[in-house]
């Protein structure tokens, strides 16, 4: 066995308020595909990665939820798609860090259940 056991991340969870409204919102406002759903939870899938939807199941576990960061090619272009969807972004692409050539853009919107995340693009910069 290897001193490192975890291979990668392959789910993430995140609780909403309204199941159906969140699948609305995943599936025909992001596009994600929508692998299977139950009455409380639905689970979509993302390039290896799958978001699982849950309603909390007790109320002490309806707190604050993790930020997704979508990765994206173009991030004007993807926001731009996304904001004529109707899709509330907060701020516009803007560079959140430059690390030798790679230059790492941001922008951050809200999901119809007001968690907040990101579109991301890591773009080669060459001089």
């Amino acid at each position: 066995m290897s001193t490192q056991p975890i291979q990668k991340v392959h789910q993430i969870g995140m609780n909403v308020k309204d199941i159906k409204r969140a699948v609305h919102f995943y599936q025909e406002k992001l596009g994600l595909s929508l692998l299977f759903q139950m009455d409380t939870m639905a689970f979509f899938e993302c390039q290896g990665l799958r978001l699982m939807l849950t309603l909390p199941e007790k109320e002490k576990y309806n707190g604050p939820s993790s930020v997704f960061y979508f990765q994206v090619e173009d991030i004007e272009e993807a926001s731009r798609l996304y904001r004529e969807k109707g899709i509330h972004f907060v701020d516009t692409p803007h560079l959140i860090a430059k690390m030798g050539n790679t230059e790492t853009w941001m922008t951050f919107f809200h999901d119809s259940e007001e968690n907040t995340h990101a579109l991301m693009s890591e773009v080669t910069v060459t001089e």
